[in-house]
Parts: C-alpha cells; structure tokens; sequence
C-alpha cells in the first residue's frame, strides 16, 4: 500500500481528527512517548539519558519517553526549556516523579541526549538559551535523538528556521513522515527516521508519497504466459553522432533489461559502424533528416531521445518530428538543452504520457527560477509538471516525480553511488522500458528511479553506469516474488 507523506497542516488535521473521533491527545501522547522510548531501547545500550523537553506536545512526548525508559531501568533526568503549556502536555509531565531541572550545555560523556523541544510545526527561529543549546550541541560529539524533526527544522521543507538547529543521529515521527524527512536537507539533520504508528487513520486527498514499490508494485508489467517480444513493448533510442553514442546505448541495454521486449536504437548514417560494434539483442536503424526519424520510430510504444543526442537546432527538429508518432516520450540531457532558448515550442510538443527527467541543471534551464523561488523540490516539480503537462523527474538524493494532475513521490533510497557518469542514461532507459510495455508514465518514472537506486545500492563502491542493467535482474528477481500470490507488494 502506498504510504503518504503529509505537510506539518494534513499531519495536524490527522491529530484533530483522532481526537474529535474519541482519542484523547493525552492518549496520542502516551503512545508517542512509549514509541520513541522503543525505538531507543531498540538501538543504544542501557545507560544515562538526558531529555529536552518543550512546552508543548513534543515536550509531553518528551515526558513520556522519560517514564518508560526509567521502568526499563535507565538513568532519565529531564531538562525542561520551559513549563508544559498545555492541559495534555501537563498531564503528562505531572507524571513523571523523577529529576527535573534546567537546561544545561554542560554534556557529559556516554550519555543519550533526546530532543523533545519542538516538533516539526515549528514556524520561527530558535532563540535564546535553546538556540545556544543547539549551536553547543553541534560542536560536541553527542549522540541525539529527536522526536518529530529535530528541533528548528521547518516540518515541509527540512531546512533550519533561522541560524540554529539541532541535527540527530535517530529521530522518531509519528503516523506518516513529512517533508522534512524525505528532503535531502531534512534527511541529513534527521539521520535514523523510524515510524511509529499511534493509531491515527489514513488522511482523505493526499497526492505525496513516498516512493517505493507499494506505490506501483500492483501495476508494474509482468509479461503474461503467452507473451512474446511484441506484446512486451517496443522501444527506440536516439542516438548521437559516432564521438557520443555510449549514452544512447546506455538507455537502450537499461530498458531491454527492465522487460522492454524490442529495443531498437536510431542511428545516425556516420554512427551506424560503431553503433553495430557493441549491440547484440538491441536492434539498430538508421535515420537521415526529422521526417526519417518520424518514420522509423512510427511502431514504437515509447522513445527516448537526449542521451548524448547533441544540443542543437537538429536535436530539437528530431523531438518535434518524434511528438507526431504518437509515442510516450523520455526527454531527457541534450533533448532538454535544445529547448533553453525556446521552452514554450518543447512544451507543445509534450502530453501527459511524456517524461522529462532533468538533474537541476537542467531544470533550470527549461524552468528558469522555478527550484529558487520554490519553498522546496516538490512544489517546484509540482509547478515543473502542471507548465509542461508532462511528468517531471527531478532529479538529485532526493529525487522527485511529479504529474500533471498534482500527484508526487519523492524516492527515499538514493545512494551517492549513482554519481558516475552515464547512471541518468539507464535511467531514461529503465523509465522508457516501463512505458513502453504499458505501465502509466507516472508510476513507470517512479518504479524506474526506485529500481535505478536499488541498482546503485547493490553495487555499492566502484559503480559504473554500464553495471547498472546487469543489476536490475536481482532488483527484478526481489520485486517478482513480493507480486506473486500470497505477498503483499
């Protein structure tokens, strides 16, 4: 099933809904604090452990944590920044008999630190005795744990408040993650993110989610019993000139690797020869001027073009020629580039069955502004998608999709291992592949990037982007056994 991924206003809603359906904050706390009190007994030995706890309900969770940790027999003294504010947070606090005292930057060696001062709704800088608190605490060697987000982290968009914030080695959110968690910025100062269910129910209207395989796994193309190469899709490549044709086949090895049953690159006449040298069950045909290129590509379900491609003024001719044919396109690199000057005619050309995959670079140059001027990656690929009516693949550790309609993921396993050369050419493969034997472009580009990093994960150190298509059967392998009767994908 996919999972959500809430603003800090639907996680509030969620929370107002439990309690005006009969659960009483108190008893969301309860459940807070003992999830949190697990998750660290789950991962450091027993020992000393000093919570900072705020006013409000991160504070009561804060509270809770200490009572259960201290049954369990640790050492809990509690560092109140300042009275509990409200009745539920009260409550709580009223129910731990043990040390409470100020807060203090005087750390001590081996012990566990938990930030319970404020969660992830948060909306100003941290200040006074707090934000000196978290500038100490980053000069120090500590081992924290936040409940929520890291205190001074903005909940949607996982950057720091003001000049302070508190960074964790563990943090502990509750019901469904929030931006923050998934961002690249709120990742690094969140670390661990471990989910803990308190019993809220599914939000009504959310289109984030995180992208993962419950996303897209009941709909992902598994050939039938009587499949044969045509029904499995057919696909094309363009290809650049002889000088800058590894790309092209790139993709083309990445999406006859995913399943894409006939995978033909289009050539230029000078790169045939080389083109020819290295493919084996790829296809390869030539193609002279645009309407050649229309021609050859006219029984194809999908086709990528960018990959090495050249940028120019032929490059966009070819798209152009390519948008008649009827096929889903991957626009991916140079096929991006060739429209700097002129973005409204790439935008013409694109329907909803389309794909750009930019990396920032190149979103900015086919939306101008848009990454800064947005709050976060998600609204600007949101925004990116809706101006272009094709889905947006932005790129990055936390790359996002989104389509037309307002639907996003944002994918959770990237891996640094990806940053080579050529990786974002199997991917344009992989995303292409998926289309073309008739998964929905915006769950085709999701499942792509998933299984794009799973590839890069499995390899680890010393990653090429030639062993990227060699990987994805393993990947596949794990994915076909979840889909089959009995699992729960």
């Amino acid at each position: 099933m996919a999972r959500e991924i809430l603003t800090v206003a639907q996680m509030a809603a969620a929370d107002r809904a439990a309690v005006e359906g009969g659960t009483p904050t108190r008893a969301l706390m309860e459940r807070a604090g003992e999830a949190v009190a697990e998750a660290v007994r789950a991962r450091y030995p027993r020992g000393p452990v000093v919570i900072w706890c705020g006013p409000g309900d991160n504070g009561g969770d804060g509270y809770v944590a200490a009572r259960h940790l201290r049954r369990r027999g640790w050492s809990v003294v509690v560092e109140a920044a300042y009275p509990p504010s409200s009745d539920a947070a009260r409550w709580v606090a009223s129910r731990w008999n043990g040390e409470v005292r100020p807060l203090s930057a005087a750390f001590t060696p081996g012990t566990l630190y938990i930030d319970a001062l404020f969660g992830a709704g948060l909306s100003r800088p941290l200040e006074g005795e707090i934000a000196r608190l978290a500038r100490a605490s980053q000069e120090q060697p500590l081992t924290i744990v936040a409940i929520d987000t890291p205190s001074g982290l903005h909940g949607d968009t996982g950057r720091p408040l003001g000049d302070a914030a508190f960074r964790a080695d563990l943090t502990v959110t509750f019901h469904r993650r929030k931006p923050a968690h998934v961002l690249i910025e709120g990742r690094k100062a969140c670390g661990e993110v471990v989910l803990a269910d308190i019993g809220l129910s599914p939000s009504e209207g959310v289109n984030l989610f995180e992208n993962d395989p419950g996303l897209w796994g009941k709909r992902f193309p598994w050939p039938a019993l009587d499949a044969h190469k045509h029904t499995r899709g057919r696909l094309k490549v363009v290809s650049g000139e002889m000088w800058s044709t590894g790309a092209a086949r790139l993709a083309a090895r990445g999406a006859l690797r995913v399943g894409a049953g006939a995978v033909t690159v289009l050539s230029p006449p000078g790169a045939l020869a080389v083109n020819a040298a290295h493919l084996e069950a790829i296809m390869l045909a030539p193609f002279g001027a645009e309407a050649d290129l229309a021609v050859a590509a006219e029984d194809a379900d999908a086709v990528i073009i960018g990959p090495a491609a050249g940028v120019g003024e032929a490059t966009a001719r070819n798209l152009q020629a390519l948008a008649s044919t009827g096929a889903a396109l991957v626009v991916d690199a140079d096929a991006l580039t060739s429209f700097r000057h002129d973005v409204e005619s790439l935008f013409a050309c694109l329907d909803r069955d389309d794909v750009l995959t930019p990396h920032p670079g190149e979103f900015e140059r086919i939306f101008p502004g848009l990454l800064a001027r947005s709050p976060e990656r998600i609204t600007a690929a949101r925004e990116a998608a809706r101006r272009a009516g094709a889905v947006v693949l932005l790129k990055g550790p936390d790359t996002v999709i989104a389509a037309p309609d307002g639907r996003a993921a944002v994918s959770l396993n990237g891996t640094p291992w990806l940053a080579t050369a050529g990786s974002g050419d199997v991917l344009a493969g992989f995303i292409g592949g998926l289309i073309a034997q008739g998964m929905e472009s915006f769950e085709a580009a999701c499942a792509g990037a998933w299984i794009h990093a799973e590839c890069g994960a499995r390899h680890g150190p010393g990653l090429i982007a030639e062993d990227l298509p060699g990987i994805a059967p393993v990947v596949l392998t794990e994915l076909y056994g979840l889909a089959r009767p009995g699992s729960n994908p």
